[in-house]
């Protein structure tokens, strides 16, 4: 990976580059939400128009998804969407890098997602309440039951870190690599030596590279970043929902007791 890959230029001193170009994209929407939200209006138009609407889709499917009750925790879900929509398209910019390309940061994001809906489960009904359906409907089976819930459960945040991390990592490494092979290292630099075989052979292969890479993989790239943040978003509430579920179900079962 280091051979084909150069540091970010924009790095600080003692501190990670994940930790950096997070830093970035936090600092870039706290500037535009607040140039944005500066003069709000009933009539939305420029920026605000174009956050309103991105809301707009993020209301759209934690209603759909968790319901009305899900409302408290949009500002969860629309802020881990947006921030690794972000943090995905930024390795797109030259000489930047994609906070998600660390495992560190979707492990921080899944570990994230991981508590909250815990504690959103516990706080609804009650810390042993809410682990009792860990252990199944029969209580005759809850020695099974109990393992594999807990074993389901441990995997959703790695399921959920690797995934996002394996998707940019490797999309990464497919893009530095066809840039290394067309470099002045490679076709375009046998193009330049002066060759024929270089300038016709070198030239041709890696004009048809250069444009494939335009034309295919960065708009697949931008595709496949769009698609993880939303599987993450929405992976994320159905989490939510499954724990508000449990805790309907838990209630209708106390009613009927009573």
């Amino acid at each position: 990976m280091g051979a084909i890959e150069h540091p970010p230029i924009f790095q600080l001193p003692g501190i990670p580059d994940f930790v950096t170009h997070t830093w970035f994209i936090m600092i870039g929407l706290a500037v535009v939400a607040f140039v944005a939200s500066r003069n709000v209006q009933l009539v939305p138009h420029g920026l605000q128009n174009f956050f309103e609407v991105v809301l707009e889709q993020f209301v759209t499917l934690v209603d759909d998804l968790i319901g009305h009750e899900g409302r408290p925790y949009l500002p969860l879900v629309a802020t881990l969407g947006i921030y690794i929509l972000l943090a995905n398209l930024l390795g797109l910019v030259p000489g930047l890098m994609s906070p998600t390309a660390s495992l560190n940061t979707t492990a921080a994001c899944a570990i994230i997602v991981f508590l909250v809906y815990h504690w959103i489960g516990i706080r609804k009904q009650g810390l042993v309440s809410y682990f009792k359906h860990f252990m199944g409907p029969v209580v005759w089976l809850a020695p099974l039951m109990l393992p594999i819930e807990f074993i389901s459960h441990l995997a959703r945040p790695l399921s959920l870190s690797l995934r996002l991390f394996g998707n940019m990592t490797g999309g990464h490494i497919l893009l530095a690599a066809m840039f290394f092979l067309m470099g002045l290292d490679g076709l375009f630099g046998w193009a330049l030596s002066g060759s024929v075989a270089g300038l016709t052979v070198g030239g041709l292969v890696g004009l048809l590279m250069f444009v494939f890479v335009l034309a295919f993989l960065i708009p697949l790239k931008i595709l496949v970043s769009l698609i993880q943040a939303f599987v993450f978003v929405m992976l994320t509430c159905l989490y939510i929902a499954g724990a508000l579920e449990e805790a309907e179900h838990h209630g209708e079962s106390h009613a009927e007791h009573h």
